[in-house]
C-alpha cells in the first residue's frame, strides 16, 4: 500500500509511474489527496476544539470555587457544545478515513524507474540468456506424453479425484518431485535461508498484508465457512510472520525459505498452452523471502535472481531472465524478474520463477518496521522469489533430457532421486 504523505507530496511522479503500469484510474490519486486534505482539516479542528474544551473545563472549577456559579454554568454549556462538535467531527473523520482506506488500497505499487513501458508479455525486456537450447529428434515427445509413457504422472486420475489441474504423481514421477523439493531447500539453506513450514491456509488480514487482497480474490480458493484462503504461494504466510513486528536493525536481513503446495484457481485458463504441467490448480514450490533495509533491497534482488539462476544452471536447463514491463507486473511489485526455461519439445519458453522487490508496499500494509541506526522506526523492504516452482521445471527436465534410452536425470539431482534414468527398463 502506498503511503498517503508520499502521494500528497509527489503527485506528478505518482501519476507518471502509475502510467507505466497502465493503471486505468488515475483520478483516484486526486480523490485520495482531497480526502487526505479533509481528513487533516478535521483532525486539526478536533484537536483545537479539544484543547479549548480542556482549557474551559479547568476554568469551570475555578469559577465554582470563587462562587461564580452562573458563569460556571454558562461555561459548562459552552464546553458541552464544543464536545458535541468534536463528536460530529469524529464521526465524519471515521467515515473519511474508511473511504480513504478503500481508495488507497486500489492503487498498485509504483514501478521502479528501470521498469520498461509496455502492455503485454511480448514487451518484457530480455536481460540475458544462458545455455544452449537442446536439439531433439523429430520423434521427441512433449512432457505429458512422456509422463504417460513412463507412468510418471496421471492427469486423468487427477480429474477423476478432483478435477482438471490436479495431477497425480506416481513412481519415479513422485520421487522426482520429492527430490527437486529437497534439492531446492538444501540450496536455499546453503545460501543462508532459514527453513519454515507455514500453514497452507491464511486469514483475510494475511491476504491483505501481502497484497493478494483485495486484488486477487478470484484467483484464490476460499473456505467460506471459516473465512480462510488456500495459499497461492508460500510468500503469503512466510511474509506475514512479521506482520505488526518491529525488528532491530541488526536483525536485518531476515532470510526465510519454505516448501508448500500452492493453490490457484487460474480462472479462464484454457487452450494448448496450459496442457499437462504448463498450468495447474495445485502445484509444489519452494519460496525464498527476505525482509531487508531499504538501502540494500535492490542489491538483494540481484542476489536472489542469481540464486535462482544458479539452480537452473545446476539442473542444466537453458534459461533467460526477463525484466517485466509495467503492464505485465504484479499489483504489489516495484520490480520483477521472470526466469523462463526453454521447452525443447514444445519449442517455447516456460516461466518457472518470479523474483520481486515490493519496497515498502507490503510492509506498509503489514506494519512491518525496523529501528534504524539512529533509533528511528521506518518501514522495511520485502522481497520474494520462486526457487523454484516445480511443474514447468519437471516439464522441461523430462522434455530436454529425453533420449532413445529414456530420460537422463541431471547429475545434481541423482543424490536425491537415487536413480540416474527414467526409462522402461531402468
Amino acid at each position: 500500500m502506498l503511503q498517503v504523505n508520499y502521494i500528497r507530496d509527489n503527485r506528478e511522479q505518482v501519476l507518471e509511474r502509475l502510467a507505466v503500469k497502465n493503471f486505468k484510474q488515475p483520478e483516484l490519486v486526486d480523490e485520495i489527496i482531497s480526502l487526505d486534505k479533509e481528513r487533516r482539516r478535521l483532525q486539526t479542528s478536533s484537536e483545537e476544539l479539544q484543547a479549548k474544551a480542556n482549557a474551559e473545563a479547568k476554568k469551570i472549577g475555578e469559577l465554582m470555587k470563587s462562587g461564580q456559579k452562573d458563569e460556571a454554568e454558562k461555561l459548562k454549556a459552552y464546553t458541552t457544545e464544543l464536545r458535541e462538535i468534536i463528536k460530529v467531527n469524529t464521526t465524519e473523520l471515521t467515515a473519511i478515513e474508511e473511504n480513504l482506506q478503500q481508495k488507497i488500497v486500489l492503487l498498485p505499487n509504483l514501478p521502479h524507474s528501470s521498469v520498461p513501458k509496455g502492455l503485454t508479455p511480448e514487451e518484457n525486456e530480455i536481460v540475458l540468456e544462458n545455455g544452449a537450447k537442446p536439439e531433439l529428434p523429430a520423434s521427441a515427445l512433449p512432457h505429458w506424453e512422456l509422463a504417460a509413457k513412463y507412468d510418471l504422472i496421471d492427469f486423468e486420475l487427477g480429474v477423476k479425484i478432483t478435477g482438471a489441474g490436479f495431477p497425480v504423481y506416481k513412481g519415479k514421477g513422485a520421487k522426482l518431485q520429492r527430490a527437486l523439493i529437497a534439492f531446492f531447500l538444501d540450496e536455499a539453506e546453503k545460501a543462508g535461508y532459514n527453513e519454515v513450514i507455514p500453514p497452507l491456509v491464511v486469514n483475510e488480514a494475511s491476504g491483505f498484508g501481502t497484497g493478494q487482497l483485495p486484488d486477487k480474490e478470484g484467483q484464490m480458493y476460499f473456505v467460506n465457512q471459516d473465512g480462510l484462503y488456500l495459499i497461492p504461494t508460500a510468500e503469503v504466510p512466510i511474509t506475514n510472520l512479521y506482520r505488526d513486528v518491529i525488528l532491530k536493525a541488526d536483525e536485518l536481513p531476515v532470510r526465510n525459505c519454505g516448501y508448500t503446495p500452492c493453490f490457484r484457481r487460474e480462472a479462464g485458463s484454457y487452450g494448448a498452452h496450459v496442457r499437462g504441467l504448463n498450468r495447474l490448480h495445485q502445484f509444489d514450490k519452494v519460496e525464498i523471502v527476505q525482509v531487508v533495509n531499504p538501502e540494500t533491497s535492490y542489491n538483494v534482488l540481484e542476489d536472489m535472481s542469481a540464486h535462482v539462476q544458479g539452480l537452473l544452471q545446476k539442473l542444466g536447463l537453458p534459461y533467460r531472465v526477463l525484466r517485466l514491463c509495467g503492464g505485465d507486473m504484479g499489483f504489489a511489485s516495484a520490480l520483477t524478474y521472470d526466469m523462463e526455461t526453454w521447452s525443447a519439445a514444445q519449442q517455447r519458453w516456460l516461466e518457472v520463477s518470479s523474483v520481486s522487490n515490493f519496497e515498502t508496499f507490503q510492509s506498509n500494509r503489514l506494519k512491518l518496521r525496523f529501528k534504524n541506526a539512529e533509533g528511528k522506526t521506518q518501514l522495511a523492504h520485502t522481497l520474494n522469489g520462486s526457487a523454484l516452482a516445480l511443474p514447468r521445471i519437471v516439464a522441461t527436465l523430462l522434455e530436454n533430457n529425453q533420449t532413445e534410452n529414456g530420460i537422463k536425470i541431471p547429475e545434481a539431482l541423482v543424490p536425491y532421486t537415487r536413480f540416474e534414468w527414467i526409462g522402461e527398463s531402468n
